[in-house]
């Protein structure tokens, strides 16, 4: 099921957001280079909220801890965070961002 999310212009370029997507949060990012990305908005090392950590280029890094996260893949790159997160298909519709979320 895809949800719309927001205009890709609501992003600014190197920054997060959170939104929720029924109980689900979700880290909806812009790289430098335009690309969008959606990710669990929680660090796997601990209950931080990876939207406020700091983009740079593919990665995000948990302000807390500063484990870091492929936005492409959601593999865990440096300690202490070792588990992934989960990533979310992002589907871009006349300046929209959709979600593809798994109703299950």
């Amino acid at each position: 099921m895809a949800v719309r999310i927001c205009a890709v212009d609501d992003i600014k370029p190197g920054k997060a957001i959170r939104v929720k997507v029924g109980e689900l949060a979700v880290a909806i990012v812009k790289t430098k280079a335009g690309d969008i990305r959606a990710l669990d908005d929680k660090c796997s090392h601990g209950e931080i909220s990876l939207s406020e950590g700091f983009v740079d280029n593919e990665t995000i890094e948990c302000w807390a801890h500063g484990a870091k996260f492929s936005l492409e893949t959601g593999a865990a790159l440096t300690l202490p965070a070792f588990e992934p997160v989960a990533v979310y298909e992002v589907i871009i519709d006349n300046g929209d961002i959709f979600l593809e979320i798994d109703a299950a």
